[in-house]
């Protein structure tokens, strides 16, 4: 039986542990532009990168209530560091409510289809890259690619304090990169929400001899086809209103927002815990 309209019609949740995850909705609303975007971005706890598993679990179970008292149809995790900790805890909390979608099988998916019996390199946060999570699902889908990870702490807070596409980042960029680990390989994924905007320094550093992943597009279009296969593509047809909350307010994140997501954004405070 297919879902009614009205269920159709409801928003998609994105959450994330501050803003970075702006560059996975700002990709969700390029590739679904009719859909209605709920972000949540927990900027009290940020970032996640640092956090233990549990507190990781309980602070994406109370986004969840947030997201699902907005009867959200859908609830994406846009943080590698949520996705890896909280994915399976959230599912089945989540349970029949709403789909649940992460940021890391999608660009697992995607490296199986496209780098199968080659070797791939993957940069992310510590919390990221010490879970071993990228480096288990690509070892199960046993198709004999050899992934190479770097943990570089310094990018994501590097890129909030709004340090890109200048000489301090350039160096930051160069110094990681030229980590014997990352030699010989064909693919880099980009396995943290911040790296999109550094993707053209990285880009440029390689001078396009290798591909550069950002896993947001790669989402987008898994969400797309998750939510055609329920039925669940929003009827609307015009350019609904987004809402964006985060857990703790600056005046500093407000201007990273438009930032990371490419247009003006109107923040709501939300705190988790009153």
């Amino acid at each position: 039986m297919a879902p009614s309209p009205e269920f159709a019609s409801r928003p998609i949740g994105i959450f994330d542990s501050g803003i970075g995850g702006l560059t996975v909705a700002r990709a969700v609303n390029r590739a679904l532009p009719h859909e209605r975007l709920v972000y949540f971005g927990d900027t009290a706890h940020l970032p996640y990168g640092d956090k233990s598993t549990a507190a990781i679990q309980a602070y994406s179970v109370k986004i969840c209530d947030v997201l699902l008292r907005q009867q959200c149809k859908a609830i994406l995790i846009a943080c590698n560091s949520a996705s890896a900790a909280a994915y399976e805890l959230v599912r089945e909390y989540v349970g029949s409510k709403a789909l649940v979608l992460n940021v890391i099988d999608p660009i697992v998916a995607y490296v199986g289809q496209h780098y199968a019996g080659r070797t791939i390199g993957l940069i992310g946060t510590k919390q990221t890259v010490g879970s071993n999570v990228y480096r288990k699902k690509i070892d199960d889908l046993a198709v004999g690619i050899q992934l190479h990870a770097l943990a570089t702490p310094l990018l994501a807070p590097m890129v909030e304090e709004g340090f890109f596409d200048n000489a301090i980042s350039e160096s930051v960029i160069q110094n990681y990169l030229s980590d014997s680990s990352l030699e010989a390989i064909e693919a880099l994924v980009l396995a943290c929400t911040h790296y999109p905007l550094i993707r053209e320094q990285i880009t440029h550093f390689y001078q396009d001899r290798i591909d550069v992943l950002d896993p947001s597009d790669v989402v987008a279009l898994a969400l797309k086809k998750l939510l055609t296969t329920h039925q669940l593509l929003s009827p609307v047809t015009f350019r609904p209103q987004h809402h964006f909350y985060v857990s703790d307010f600056t005046r500093s994140f407000e201007e990273s927002t438009r930032i990371f997501f490419g247009q003006e954004v109107d923040l709501e405070l939300y705190p988790l815990w009153e």
